[in-house]
This record gives structure tokens, sequence and C-alpha cells, in this order.
């Protein structure tokens, strides 16, 4: 009945607000309480964070590198590797630590709040792509399980919560490989070929890549060879930091 699930939904919502008054909300980066005028149900990142965080340059919607404002991107070669690319910043200073933090399994938090602040970031963006699944690049299964964790799963089942979109392993990592940050760049796309197959649901899909960092594009690059083969019709692409190689100090995927 009708009452019957208002009656409810008031009372999580008063449950909320006294856990709230017990143990405040904090930010996953700082671990400062976050006031009660920036609280909602998913908002997991301090004002201060956000504003810090946030403060990126533009970037090239093709390759994810930085560009002056009002100019075309000068390094880019066409960005083919996918449909488009969405990052928060530079693999470097606050970017690199928070992905270094969502790499631990102590750092899930930080991993899905890194996924709320790329939906907040490209909420038009993701809209003006149409999406239609999230899919994270896939860990090899032996190192998740010397890890205990993967970034990019977090990262992609909290931005699909945000954008109210089915978050699916559309690839598996069949193969293990080397460490991409072990390797110098022009050897980086041959360690990722054939490492992944496509699963179900890939035909007809538009799909969103997710990964923590961007370095060489080689992991993702590859990804989208076998989603396309697989007959996805447009893949994009998105993560945490694009790194630039005077930037590859900690990078160890895509």
């Amino acid at each position: 009945m009708v009452w019957v699930d208002m009656l409810r939904r008031e009372a999580v919502r008063w449950a909320g607000r006294g856990l709230d008054l017990l143990c405040p909300p904090r930010c996953a980066f700082c671990a400062a309480d976050i006031p009660e005028a920036d609280r909602t149900a998913t908002e997991t990142v301090c004002p201060p964070c956000r504003r810090q965080l946030l403060a990126d340059p533009p970037r090239c919607g093709r390759c994810g590198r930085s560009r002056p404002v009002g100019t075309d991107c000068d390094r880019c070669r066409g960005g083919r590797d996918w449909d488009g690319i969405a990052v928060l910043g530079g693999y470097a200073d606050e970017w690199r630590a928070a992905v270094l933090r969502a790499k631990r399994p102590s750092g899930e938090p930080v991993a899905a709040a890194l996924g709320h602040l790329l939906a907040s970031k490209h909420a038009d963006t993701f809209a003006a792509w149409r999406i239609d699944v999230v899919a994270p690049v896939p860990m090899h299964w032996m190192r998740r399980s010397v890890r205990g964790t993967s970034a990019a799963d977090e990262i992609a089942r909290s931005l699909a919560a945000r954008l109210r979109l089915p978050c699916r392993p559309l690839l598996q990592r069949w193969r293990a490989t080397a460490m991409q940050n072990e390797l110098p760049f022009e050897e980086r796309r041959g360690n990722v070929r054939a490492a992944f197959r496509a699963g179900r649901g890939v035909r007809g899909a538009r799909v969103l890549l997710v990964d923590d960092v961007v370095t060489t594009g080689g992991t993702l690059a590859e990804c989208r060879r076998v989603l396309g083969a697989a007959g996805a019709t447009a893949i994009f692409a998105t993560a945490v930091a694009r790194a630039e190689r005077s930037e590859d100090g900690g990078a160890d995927d895509a």
C-alpha cells in the first residue's frame, strides 16, 4: 500500500539522520566530517576536497590530455582507440595519491568516491554519449587475489550507480600479463594483446570502459578491439587520471 511505503521511506530517512548524529559521515579523502548542509545519501567528499580535486585544466575529449583553454589538442593523434574519453585529472599529486589508496583493500571507500566524482564532473558528457552499460577493465584473478581488491571494479560500480546504469563484467582477463609500468612504453600494447575475452551482453551496446589510470592507452585500446569484435556499437572510456610520460611513476595498467 502507498501509505506503508511512505512510512517505510520516512523510517529509513530518520534512521539515517540518527546514524549521522552518532557517526557523522566523513570525507573519503581527508576524513573530515562532511558538513550537514552538504550531506546526501551518497556524498562522500567534503567541499574543500571536491574543489581541490576538481580544479583541473580543460582536457581533450579524444585523448584525455590537458590543453589550454579555448584551444585544440596539439598532441592528439585522433583518439581512435576509443570513441571519447573523460578523466578527472593528471596522474600526479592528489590524483596519484588517491589512485594508490584506491588500489588497497582498505581503499574501497576512496574508489567509490572517485566514481562519484567522475559522475559529477562529467555528467553532461556521459549523457551525450548515451551509454547503455558500464564495464570495468578487468584484473586477472591471480593479481586480484594478491591485491585483495580491484580499484576499477569499485570505481565502475560507484559510477554506474550514480548514472543509474547497469555495471557488468563484459570482459574477462584470461591471460596474466606483466605489470604495464614495468615495461617500456613501446612494449605495453604488445603486452596486453589477446589478454581479454568478451563475455555476454556486448552486441549492440554502447559501452563505457572504466579504469583507474590511462598511460599509453594500450590496455583500453585492446579492450576496445575485443568489444568491437564482439559487436559493441560504441566504446567510450573514463579514468581517474591520465598520465603523461613525465608523470608515469606508478600507473600499473592502462
